[in-house]
C-alpha cells in the first residue's frame, strides 16, 4: 500500500484504506495529481476536505477504453468536479501553428496524449451518460474562459458556453474556493433532506448555469442581457459588443449578472465574490499540502512540478490588462496578496524538503512586482472601468510602492537555509521606470535589489513588440521604455561587475502587426545585437480582447478595422522574421 492517508485518495484501495464506502466529491482532472498549492485540483480538494467532506481524485482518466476509470470510484454522494488541469487542454496540446505538441509537462515523464482535446467536455459527457442523476461542477481555466459564447481558434468558429456542449450543471469560474464551498453547502443540505430551494443555489456568486428561457425573467434584476449565441454567429459585431460588456464587467469592483441566450436556454453568469482577503488567502496556503506528486507515480518526473516545487506564489490577480492575456479574466484585476508570515511558513516547508539545495526558484505571481499594490482610494476604484491600471498611463490612484515586496525579499533571503532567491515570474518594468528614469526611490531600490540578489544570470522581460500601434493594441508601453530599461540595466551591470543578460520576449501575429512591423522588429533587434530566443506566435485564446479582434478583425470598442495576419501562411511568415 503506497497510500499513507496524507494524500486525497486516487483509487478504490485508498478509499478503503481510509474506511470510506463512498466519496462526497470526486474530481476528474486532465493533470497528474500533485498535492501542491500551484495546482487547482489539489487546492479545491483540500478546501473541501477542510469542510469535512470526503474528496477523491481521478487524475488523467482513460477516455478511450471501456471507461473503467470513470466507474472505479462509483458515484459521489454530492457531485462530480471536473477540470482540464492547470492549462487549457487545447493550448496544452497544440502549438500556435496548430501542430500537436510532442510532450505534456503535467504528465509523468512529459508523455503526450494523456488527456483529450476539450477535456472538460469529454469528461463531463461521459459522466453524464454513466451517472445522469449526479450534478457536475466544472471549473479551472478551460471552463472559466468559456463561460460565454467564445471564439475557438482550433475550429475557427464561435462556440456556445461550455455548459451547452459539456452538459455540465454548473461552472465555478475564476479562483474557485468560495463558490465551491457555497455549492457544497447547498448539496450537503439537500443530501440530508434539507429544505433548500433551487433559488438558493441560483444566488451563489461566481457560478454560471443554464435555465430554460421561459423562466429567465427571474434573473433580470441588476443584470445585463448580452446578444444571443445565434446572433453572434450571424453578426460578428454583436460578438464584439458582447466582449465589450464582458470585459468591462470583469474589471469593475461591483459587476452585474450577465445573461446570454443559446437555443432554448439562457446562460446565467453570476457576478464574482469580492477580491479574497489576505487572511482568506493565507488560510488556503496553510492547508496540509504534502507538496508532492501522488505516490502512484513512483518517482517518475513530472516536468511542471519539477519547475515549481521550490517556488512560492505571493499574490493573485493582475491589473496590467494586456489584451492577449487571460489572467484578469480568470484571476481578476484586483490584487490579493498573502501575508509575509504565510509566505515564510511556506518557505520553512520548502527548505525542509529532502531535495532542497538552497535555491528558491521563484518568488512571484502573475506579475512578480504587484505584491501588496492596490488603489489609494477604493471609492475611486469602485467607479473605475479601466481594463488596465497601467495603460495608456499609470492610474494616479494606483499606490505603486515596492517597499512591502522589498521587505519580503529581505526576509526570505535571511532564512538560514536559503542561498539564492530567484524571481522567475515576469516583472512589469513600467511600474518603476518611465521615460525620465526611475519613477520613485522605491522603484530604484526595487530594481537594484533585483539585480543584486534575485537575477539568475538572465532577466527576462516582455516588451512584446517594437511597433507603437501594435503595442497600443495590446495595452503595453512604448518600446522606448524597454530601451530605457536596457540602458539602466547595462549601466548597473557594468557598475557592479555583473555578467547578466537582459532577455526580451516578443510575439508575432498580434493585432495590427504587419510584415513591415515584423521587419522593423527584426532590424531593431539586430542593431541592438540581440539573437532572439524568447519568441512566440500569438495564440487567440477565449475571452481576450486580442482573440476577439482576431475573429472580428475590428476593435470592439471603436469599430476600427484592424489588420490581422489570419491565415496559417501569414502567421508563419511573421514568425520567421524572428529568425
Amino acid at each position: 500500500m503506497t497510500h499513507d492517508g496524507k494524500f486525497l485518495p486516487a483509487s478504490k484501495k485508498e478509499m478503503e484504506y481510509l474506511g470510506w464506502k463512498q466519496a462526497d466529491v470526486i474530481f476528474f482532472s486532465g493533470d497528474a495529481y500533485i498535492d501542491h498549492p500551484a495546482f487547482g485540483t489539489a487546492v479545491i480538494g483540500r478546501v473541501l476536505e477542510k469542510m469535512g467532506l470526503k474528496v477523491a481524485i481521478v487524475p488523467q482518466p482513460n477516455w478511450q477504453d471501456d471507461l473503467r476509470d470513470f466507474r472505479k470510484l462509483g458515484a459521489p454522494k454530492l457531485f462530480f468536479a471536473v477540470n482540464s488541469g492547470v492549462m487549457d487542454s487545447m493550448v496544452n496540446r497544440y502549438t500556435a501553428n496548430l501542430r500537436i505538441r510532442s510532450n505534456d509537462a503535467y504528465t509523468p515523464e512529459g508523455r503526450a496524449g494523456a488527456r483529450p482535446d476539450r477535456a472538460i467536455t469529454v469528461y463531463s459527457q461521459i459522466l453524464k451518460k454513466l451517472y445522469p442523476e449526479i450534478p457536475i461542477v466544472i471549473g479551472g481555466i478551460e471552463a472559466s474562459l468559456r463561460r460565454f459564447t467564445h471564439y475557438d481558434f482550433w475550429d475557427n468558429a464561435l462556440k456556445p458556453s461550455i455548459l451547452i456542449d459539456s452538459g455540465a450543471d454548473y461552472i465555478v469560474y475564476g479562483q474557485g474556493e468560495r463558490p465551491i464551498i457555497a455549492l457544497s453547502k447547498y448539496f450537503m443540505a439537500n443530501s440530508i433532506g434539507g429544505n433548500t430551494s433551487k433559488e438558493q443555489i441560483y444566488d451563489i456568486p461566481q457560478i454560471a448555469f443554464s435555465v430554460p428561457q421561459d423562466i429567465s425573467d427571474k434573473f433580470t434584476e441588476n443584470a445585463i442581457s448580452l446578444h444571443s449565441y445565434e446572433q453572434c454567429v450571424r453578426d460578428k459585431d454583436k460578438f464584439g459588443a458582447n466582449f465589450r460588456v464582458i470585459e468591462t464587467e470583469s474589471n469593475v469592483l461591483t459587476p452585474k449578472r450577465l445573461l446570454e441566450n443559446c437555443g432554448n436556454r439562457t446562460i446565467v453568469v453570476n457576478p464574482p465574490y469580492p477580491t479574497v482577503s489576505t487572511e482568506e488567502l493565507d488560510e488556503i496556503y496553510d492547508l496540509p499540502f504534502t507538496r508532492l506528486p501522488h505516490p502512484r507515480y513512483k518517482n517518475k518526473k513530472i516536468p511542471a512540478y519539477e519547475m515549481i516545487k521550490h517556488s512560492i506564489n505571493i499574490h493573485r490577480g493582475c491589473f496590467g490588462g494586456c489584451s492577449f492575456c487571460t489572467i484578469s479574466a480568470h484571476q481578476g484585476k484586483f490584487i490579493a496578496s498573502r501575508s509575509k508570515q504565510s509566505i515564510l511558513r511556506e518557505l520553512d516547508q520548502i527548505t525542509g524538503m529532502p531535495d532542497f539545495k538552497g535555491h528558491i526558484s521563484d518568488l512571484g505571481g502573475p506579475a512578480a512586482n504587484m505584491y501588496k499594490i492596490t488603489g489609494k482610494n477604493t471609492v475611486a476604484c469602485a467607479k473605475c472601468k479601466r481594463p488596465s491600471c497601467l495603460f495608456p498611463k499609470i492610474c494616479p490612484n494606483l499606490n505603486i510602492n515596492h517597499t512591502p515586496l522589498l521587505d519580503l525579499y529581505q526576509a526570505v533571503r535571511q532564512h538560514p537555509k536559503v542561498k539564492k532567491v530567484s524571481v522567475g515570474s515576469g516583472i512589469r518594468y513600467d511600474m518603476f521606470l518611465n521615460s525620465n528614469g526611475f519613477i520613485d526611490e522605491t522603484g530604484k531600490r526595487y530594481f537594484e535589489t533585483l539585480m543584486d540578489y534575485h537575477v539568475s544570470g538572465r532577466l527576462k522581460v516582455a516588451p512584446e513588440h517594437t511597433s507603437t500601434k501594435v503595442l497600443d493594441s495590446v495595452r503595453k508601453p512604448d518600446f522606448e521604455l524597454f530601451v530605457k530599461l536596457k540602458t539602466v540595466f547595462d549601466k548597473l551591470n557594468k557598475q557592479k561587475g555583473y555578467q547578466y543578460q537582459l532577455i526580451p520576449y516578443f510575439i508575432s501575429g498580434l493585432p495590427h502587426c504587419s510584415d513591415e512591423d515584423m521587419k522593423q522588429l527584426a532590424s531593431i533587434m539586430s542593431k541592438m545585437h540581440y539573437k532572439l530566443e524568447q519568441v512566440q506566435s500569438f495564440t487567440p485564446t477565449p475571452m481576450t480582447l486580442a482573440s476577439t479582434i482576431f475573429y472580428t478583425e475590428k476593435d470592439p470598442y471603436t469599430g476600427e478595422k484592424i489588420y490581422i495576419a489570419k491565415s496559417k501562411e501569414k502567421r508563419k511568415k511573421q514568425q520567421e522574421y524572428f529568425f
